[in-house]
């Protein structure tokens, strides 16, 4: 079914199909080693054999690597390895044409340390407009030589890191909550908030359906002067919901509802899902209808493959969607995430990241218990009310490389 046959069902989402692609190591085109947009569009009779509904590409922006392409350094194009934007367009018409629609990922939070809104920002002076769309601040100590609050990073023992790291000269230290290589954006700062309205209609207009927004919770932060230390250790239980310091604050919600505004402009109304690690009750607000509609639920990702568990998660992720009006999200896998095969097949007491740090000898993998009880857990999450993520690869049982 074509997708303009489709148009009347604005809540096609509710019970979809969505199967991720990383396009870096999908189908390769061309022979050079990496998986580019022409692969991606030479498997569209593949995909349409999988009965999907969609697909959501990871980022296939410009982008150095240092965080899997999560570090963008332009958000309305495509890395040359991966193609054009030519490319893009032929790809899209041919998923629409097999009846698959589109899934955009968009990366809010963070660009790339390449991005010549950072490049700009690192050549201008301190208090500058250009500085101001992302996060400088003077650093602590005699000579500003310490970094201005205990902010840690997810890759980093700190969040912040000097400018002279970056060429810059006015000895200041950026905020980044991932990578050095991922400067945070100001989301106080409604250039920003601007320029990505832009960079949505962009991929709308192309004809994109849908967005996945990575770590939606983190957009916001609290950067009044001077900046707050975060209570150390930082747990989820030490935090306050909706007045974090760094996450999940009650303003990101306001982004998102114009966010909506601007998807219901379209027919069928655009559709995205929320990446956010928050309590199951703030998670509600990221998926309302007034917001992004939908919020993937993480829970399966870490429960063990054994009947309770599932079924804890499964009852109260169905209650969650139906008190927030949304539709309940099942996935076992994502490209952060170790295969099913390989998970299952390892005793629940192994340390998964030491296990593969390992290369696999710290403890041996049951294979044949791992991939049967891969299959039926997809096969579990498939017959469940609402909307499956998989992963490329899940649909072959494939073991972790």
């Amino acid at each position: 079914m074509l997708i303009d046959d489709k148009k009347s069902d604005k809540n096609w989402w509710r019970q979809a199909a969505i199967y991720q692609i990383y396009p870096r190591s999908f189908k390769d085109s061309n022979g050079d080693g990496i998986g580019d947009l022409k692969g991606i569009t030479s498997q569209v009779d593949y995909l349409a054999s999988l009965n999907l509904d969609a697909v959501w590409l990871s980022p296939f922006y410009p982008s150095a690597l240092a965080d899997g392409g999560y570090d963008v350094d332009d958000y309305r194009d495509v890395d040359p390895k991966l193609g054009t934007l030519a490319d893009f367009d032929e790809m899209l018409d041919k998923l629409h044409a097999a009846g698959i629609r589109v899934f955009v990922d968009i990366v809010p939070n963070h660009s790339s340390n390449r991005h010549k809104w950072f490049q700009e920002a690192i050549k201008s002076a301190p208090g500058s407009a250009a500085r101001n769309r992302y996060i400088f601040r003077d650093g602590k100590g005699v000579n500003g030589e310490l970094p201005p609050t205990n902010w840690i990073s997810h890759f980093a023992p700190s969040a912040w890191s000097h400018e002279s790291t970056q060429g810059g000269t006015g000895n200041q230290w950026y905020c980044h909550l991932f990578a050095p290589e991922q400067p945070d954006f100001n989301w106080d700062n409604s250039e920003v908030e601007e320029d990505f309205l832009t960079t949505l209609k962009f991929w709308a207009d192309r004809g994109v359906d849908g967005f996945r927004i990575d770590v939606a919770h983190m957009m916001k932060k609290d950067l009044s002067d001077p900046l707050k230390d975060v209570p150390e250790p930082q747990t989820l239980d030490s935090r306050r919901p909706g007045n974090e310091v760094l996450f999940d604050r009650e303003e990101v919600h306001e982004v998102f509802k114009s966010w909506r505004q601007l998807f219901n402009q379209y027919d069928p109304p655009r559709v995205a899902v929320a990446e956010a690690y928050v309590p199951a009750d703030r998670l509600a607000l990221y998926a309302s209808p007034e917001e992004l509609g939908q919020a993937f639920n993480f829970e399966l990702l870490e429960a063990n493959f054994n009947a309770q568990e599932y079924k804890i998660v499964i009852d109260r992720g169905l209650a969650a969607a139906k008190a927030q009006g949304s539709s309940s999200t099942w996935t076992i896998n994502n490209h952060d995430q170790m295969r099913p095969a390989t998970k299952y097949g390892l005793l629940p007491s192994v340390d998964r990241l030491r296990w593969k740090n390992s290369n696999g000898t710290l403890h041996p993998l049951d294979e044949v218990t791992g991939l049967n009880s891969a299959i039926a857990a997809s096969m579990l999450i498939m017959a469940l009310p609402g909307c499956t993520y998989i992963y490329q690869g899940e649909e072959l049982g494939l073991f972790e490389v």
